[in-house]
C-alpha cells in the first residue's frame, strides 16, 4: 500500500478548509495557532494514514500543499 505525507506552507493557506472536505481519509485538520495573515492553516493530523492521493494539493486554490508519495 502507498503511503504519503503533506507539507502545508502555513502563510500561503487561507483556512478555506478544501482539503479538510475533500480529504478520502480524513486526516486534515485546522490549526489552533493563526498565520501572519490571521488564518487559520490546515495540518496533517495523523501521517500513518496519509496514502499520498494528492487531492489536498489539487484541491487547493492558494497552492499551499505538497505532496510527497512514497511505496
Amino acid at each position: 500500500m502507498a503511503k504519503g505525507t503533506i507539507k502545508v506552507n502555513n502563510e500561503r493557506c487561507k483556512g478555506c478548509e478544501y482539503c479538510v472536505l475533500y480529504c478520502p481519509q480524513k486526516i486534515m485538520g485546522m490549526s489552533e495557532g493563526l498565520n501572519s495573515k490571521g488564518y487559520h492553516f490546515s495540518v496533517l493530523i495523523d501521517e500513518a494514514k496519509c496514502t499520498g492521493c494528492a487531492i489536498c494539493g489539487r484541491v487547493c486554490p492558494d497552492m499551499a500543499i505538497e505532496v510527497y508519495r512514497y511505496i
